[in-house]
């Protein structure tokens, strides 16, 4: 059992005042490899002790942003061992896809998250896209309960959209980057089989995922390059649909046997309160998220990503995560740091 020094405590950054030890730093990796501990504990940075040891030096008052960034660095260590060699499935679009500010912040944290030895799987949809191209054709985007009605023509579009276009985008501008990405959909290699939706009567080519074959994706992983999955799949008589890139994300991440889930979204996370920013729960079980949904606290579109999520831990998934993709590096503050970004969910 780890002992804390008694004479030394530490705020943790949550809704309400609470303090927490500081743990003798050759226990912190076992310590946060224990996700229930994660955003319970707020590691001491090396800028704080030179302030608090040489608090007459006027050098170490004020670091140069040398010092910072390495500053920075070293709190990141804990994390970077937690999260070494672990495979992290995140689910991208929504307005970090579409804002170019954004979406160079996401594709640069995941880079960097390679590079430091973490394996991304990033998986994509671009609705804003498919409605632009389909307004270029003459067609009007239409949906119904929140979801693309996808007729034969429809699909056409969807297919060259995300698999010609967004996806061979998103892989360039990883390459770019220096990372290395190898573009995909459901299709190849039998990665994802579909099903039609239960309402495809309404929806027409509008999928579920009923297979996943993660052989095609097991050798990328492991020579260190980035797989970029579009969210289109066929059926087992080769028609294509259109698959929630949400439930392609947790699909592939349980059968990948990933560490960790990530939805990348336009709000904050789960709120306590759906009508105060303020009320974010930063950490949550199961059984909590599924008395929200019966209290009607998570509702209306976060009740499809939580149910997502709750399925990809129920298969084996350690955690999943729904963070801002409107703030700058949200993936770099989920993973890298205690606060997180948004809500986890522990399985």
């Amino acid at each position: 059992m780890l002992t804390a020094n008694p004479s030394s405590t530490v705020m943790a950054k949550s809704s309400t005042t609470t303090r927490f030890p500081i743990f003798p730093t050759e226990h912190l990796p076992a310590f946060i490899a224990n996700p229930s501990n994660r955003r319970n504990l707020r590691i001491p940075t090396p800028m704080a002790a030179a302030l608090t040891t040489s608090a007459a030096d006027p050098v170490a008052k004020t670091p140069t942003p040398a010092q910072t960034r390495v500053d920075i660095l070293s709190e990141s260590l804990p994390f970077i061992q937690r999260f070494r060699g672990k495979t992290i499935v995140v689910k991208y679009g929504g307005a970090a896809m579409k804002s170019p500010a954004l979406q160079s912040s996401v594709i640069n944290d995941v880079v960097l998250l390679a590079c430091v030895g973490l394996r991304p799987v990033l998986v994509h949809g671009g609705g804003p896209e498919i409605n632009s191209w389909l307004l270029r054709l003459g067609l009007q985007p239409e949906f119904h309960n929140g979801l693309r009605v996808t007729d034969a023509l429809t699909m056409e579009v969807v297919e060259m959209v995300l698999v010609g276009k967004v996806n061979k985008s998103l892989v360039s501008l990883i390459n770019l980057a220096g990372g290395t990405a190898i573009g995909l959909c459901g299709k190849d290699g039998r990665l994802l089989t579909a099903r039609p939706s239960p309402d495809a009567a309404s929806l027409g080519f509008v999928g579920d995922v009923s297979r996943v074959d993660p052989a095609i994706l097991r050798p990328i992983i492991a020579e260190g390059h980035i797989p970029v999955i579009a969210s289109v799949a066929s059926d087992d008589k080769g028609q294509g649909y259109n698959v929630n890139a949400d439930t392609a994300a947790g699909e592939i991440a349980a059968a990948i046997g990933a560490e960790k889930l990530i939805l990348l979204t336009d709000v904050a996370g789960i709120l306590e309160d759906r009508d105060d920013p303020g009320s974010l729960v930063r950490e949550i079980d199961i059984d909590g998220v599924r008395r929200m949904v019966t209290e009607g606290k998570v509702a209306g579109g976060m009740i499809p990503k939580v149910d997502c999520c709750v399925r990809s831990l129920t298969q084996g998934v350690r955690t999943a995560s729904i963070i801002d993709g409107r703030v700058a590096h949200a993936l770099l503050l989920e993973i890298l740091t205690d606060e997180g970004a948004g809500t986890m969910i522990a399985g």
